[in-house]
């Protein structure tokens, strides 16, 4: 059963790296929408956040139109939300003070000190 979901798991990211690869903003936007029917929100930008990693290696270009023409705003926020609880985990784990060395402004973008940015873009 779990090589299965597993399995399952595998197809839908690779799916949806190749929808995105393929430029073509239709075919990105209903991979997406057949996800959210079936996932939450969370689950979803997760995938999309690999899927974007995979093509990020692959196709840059293709990585940049993705962002800009393909993801849902819904989902960037998601995603946004979900790596600036990571980069706060790594920065409090790395020694650095919440409101001191890092924050987040009114609109979420994580702002950092010049050492705490040196730490996260060198790790």
């Amino acid at each position: 059963m779990q090589d299965s979901i597993k399995l399952d798991l595998e197809q839908e990211l690779n799916r949806l790296a190749c929808a995105l690869a393929t430029r073509n903003a239709e075919i990105g936007k209903a991979v997406i929408a057949n996800l959210r029917s079936r996932l939450t929100l969370r689950e979803v930008a997760g995938m999309v956040i690999i899927s974007l990693e995979r093509l990020v290696w692959t196709d840059q270009l293709a990585f940049c139109w993705a962002i800009e023409q393909v993801i849902p705003g819904y989902v960037m926020r998601e995603i946004r939300r979900i790596t600036s609880v990571t980069i706060y985990r790594r920065l409090i784990t790395q020694g650095y003070e919440p409101g001191q060395d890092f924050s987040m402004d009114g609109k979420g973008q994580v702002l950092l000190n010049e050492q705490a940015k040196t730490s996260i873009f060198a790790g």
